[in-house]
């Protein structure tokens, strides 16, 4: 079974590298960009880091992101002209279809977590089947062939641009600071200021420490390993908590932290992109309220049910 599901998963992400491709060879076609040499070998390294990644040894998978890095802080990189979609033939179709324009969305969300939780395949497997198959069903409902899947897919790519790899580099950084020792640092630090024994104190910080740190990484899964042996252990599982209750709660405040930075370049980043919104933190904005409340209560919860 583990043999099927890496096999898959190295399909999935050659599929994915493939998309990145397509965007290098449009790049590269639009005359209309000053920089569309710089911007095509961005989305070709960028491919290449996916379909031959694992093959290709891991110095040169750091030369190409030093790459990708430098053509990003040189402004190599821009979106140039991309074709926009017939208002027309978008208005006729979305009319002809109607409601039945959610199921590939609904779709992929429901089969993901059935596969996940009742097939040996897992999670990541099951969001690459889920999206295939959705594809799929988005085609036949709108009569598309395989060329228009294809604008579609290099239109998406190039119009999200360099913040569509933020949270591939994000997720790897909560493995650097962890084999760094940061959590130890952090824990030393800690207790040096706050005494160890109060349990609220305890659950407050560990609490606030993920939100603020997944602030800063973008990424709740990269703070929680980091945050979670720097003070969740020390401060809350140490004085009794229950480990169950205070590593699902503490993930949610770290998602407290996602709804505030500009780093979580899924949530917050890529919808100001697509939908063209002048205030680039505008999502963050109407979310930072929701947030506050949001982590505290987890804090409330943690330090109600964890004791």
């Amino acid at each position: 079974m583990n043999t099927i599901i890496n096999s898959l998963l190295t399909t999935f992400y050659v599929i994915i590298g493939l998309f990145f491709l397509a965007a290098a060879i449009e790049s590269v076609r639009d005359k209309t960009n000053s920089a569309r040499y710089g911007t095509g070998l961005f989305w070709l390294l960028f491919a290449l880091l996916f379909v031959a990644g694992e093959w290709i040894p891991n110095g040169v998978n750091g030369a190409m992101l030093i790459i990708i890095a430098i053509l990003s802080l040189t402004k190599q990189v821009k979106v140039g002209h991309i074709k926009e979609l017939d208002s027309k033939i978008a208005a006729h179709t979305i009319k002809k279809i109607g409601n039945w324009i959610f199921l590939p969305s609904i779709l992929l969300a429901v089969l993901a977590i059935l596969i996940a939780q009742f097939t040996p395949l897992g999670g990541q497997v099951g969001i690459g089947l889920a999206a295939i198959i959705s594809l799929l069903v988005a085609m036949f409902l709108t009569k598309s062939n395989v060329k228009t899947s294809y604008e579609d897919a290099q239109r998406m790519v190039r119009s999200v641009g360099t913040a569509g790899i933020l949270p591939q580099l994000l997720a790897t950084l909560g493995v650097v600071f962890t084999a760094s020792g940061v959590g130890n640092a952090t824990s030393k630090a800690i207790s040096g200021i706050f005494p160890v024994g109060n349990h609220l104190l305890g659950v407050a910080l560990y609490c606030i420490a993920m939100a603020l740190f997944t602030a800063i990484m973008g990424n709740a899964f990269a703070a929680f390993a980091v945050i979670t042996a720097g003070i969740g252990i020390p401060f809350v599982v140490a004085q009794g908590g229950s480990p169950v209750v205070v590593a699902a709660l503490g993930m949610t405040s770290g998602y407290c932290g996602t709804l505030l930075t500009p780093m979580a370049a899924n949530f917050n980043t890529l919808p100001v992109v697509l939908m063209k919104m002048n205030d680039q933190l505008g999502v963050i904005k109407r979310q930072l309220p929701i947030s506050l409340i949001l982590l505290t209560i987890q804090i409330m919860l943690m330090y109600l049910l964890a004791f």
